[in-house]
């Protein structure tokens, strides 16, 4: 088992420097295009493919890096170029991550090289677990899995909403319910492949932040996958069914569904993209404050500057060690038994919001402007005290992990 250590070795701090070479000399030139555009960059991709950042290749090294620090720090330089476009280039991360944490080997081998595509033909996945009204409530998820013995196929119908790469994706990953009486126990997760009919894209949305990122419904209409779809297998599904029935009889004990699964697994690498645009927003503050002059001096020279700057870089660094330690304990095989997955995505996300807020207020009107990457800053932090569990969520979890009640 690896030690926990904040010191990177070579390796690390080669691929460090590589990522944050790609978002400083690829990323950000782009960010304010295609955040005006609120199209999904392609053509970043594409780059971000030729160089093999875009791969399941490269995702692969960082999460199976011993330490638990390969992809934390990953996103932590993406991020810190621009968040729109970063998530546009991890976003399958999630669809991918879906699969590792609820498939068998063959359909981590099948289906998830098809999400990436390859260099000269450049695909994306989508995770589909939230609905209309089902998004922190996952137990009010609507859409419905029926399985059809005579053709052994799987029969989805329901319209999931916040997709990443809904509707674009090559790859589908849809959670709905197999059993609706046993609530989130309840719940499968299941492939669509491409071209699957059935599936179709609904409204599209317009967002605060991150407009880099393809976000819209997915609608399900009768759609027909094969038995193999189903993630994990129908006898593993079975048995896990029966095994809460018997539980829910006996007055119930926890039991981890198909999109708690994915959501632990990756939200400390939520936290860690938090980190990123937090780091982002503190730097351009701080050489501002460092640069601009007021009554004679730089305006670092004032105390109400010089402790929003303190505050801030303490905040992030703080993130940074619960992001970097969750990760170390998921890595590593050590239990949340004090929900620290939870508490990383947390503080980061929080701290994402504030830290921006504060460096528009020291860049003053300036920071207020579209001239000034700060504002777009600060809009994309808002979604990281939202998605993959808002805070108020988190604290739930939190809070119920640490007096033993059960985690709906």
């Amino acid at each position: 088992m690896a030690e926990f250590t904040m010191d990177l070795n070579d390796e690390q701090k080669e691929v460090r420097d590589w990522l944050h070479g790609f978002a400083a000399d690829v990323i950000r030139p782009a960010a304010a295009e295609w955040d005006e555009r609120e199209e999904t960059p392609w053509p970043v991709i594409q780059e971000a493919a030729k160089l093999g950042i875009y791969s399941l290749d490269f995702y692969a090294q960082q999460f199976f890096d011993p330490s638990g620090l390969g992809i934390p720090m990953a996103m932590e330089e993406l991020f810190w170029g621009d968040a729109g476009i970063a998530l546009s280039i991890v976003g399958t991360g999630l669809a991918a991550v879906g699969v590792l944490a609820n498939g068998t080997e063959e359909q981590i081998g099948t289906w998830i090289p098809q999400m990436y595509g390859d260099v000269n033909d450049v695909k994306v996945a989508a995770f589909c677990s939230s609905e209309p009204d089902a998004g922190s409530d996952v137990a009010a998820m609507r859409t419905r899995a029926v399985y059809d013995e005579a053709k052994d196929e799987w029969v989805l119908n329901g319209t999931k909403t916040w997709a990443t790469n809904g509707g674009i994706a090559n790859v589908h990953v849809v959670v709905a319910s197999v059993d609706p009486a046993l609530g989130s126990k309840g719940h499968a997760s299941f492939i669509v492949p491409p071209n699957t009919p059935g599936l179709s894209q609904g409204q599209k949305f317009k967002k605060h932040g991150i407009r880099a990122s393809h976000t819209a419904e997915v609608v399900l209409e009768n759609v027909r996958v094969p038995g193999s779809c189903l993630l994990g297998g129908k006898d593993k599904l079975d048995e896990r069914l029966a095994r809460s029935r018997e539980k829910a009889q006996k007055g119930g004990e926890r039991v981890k569904n198909a999109a708690m699964a994915t959501f632990e697994a990756s939200r400390p690498a939520v936290g860690a993209m938090a980190v990123g645009t937090a780091r982002a927003a503190y730097e351009e503050a701080l050489e501002y404050a460092k640069t601009r002059e007021q009554f004679g001096r730089p305006i670092i020279d004032n105390q109400g500057v010089a402790f929003q700057l303190a505050d801030m870089r303490t905040s992030i660094d703080a993130a940074r060690l619960l992001v970097w330690r969750a990760s170390w304990m998921a890595t590593t095989g050590k239990k949340f038994e004090n929900a620290e997955g939870s508490m990383s995505k947390l503080f980061a996300s929080e701290t994402a919001k504030k830290v921006t807020a504060q460096a528009v207020q020291i860049l003053g009107g300036n920071g207020f402007t579209r001239e000034y990457p700060v504002e777009r800053m600060h809009r994309d932090a808002a979604i990281y005290t939202i998605f993959e569990g808002t805070s108020e969520i988190q604290r739930l979890v939190i809070a119920r992990t640490l007096s033993g009640m059960p985690i709906r």
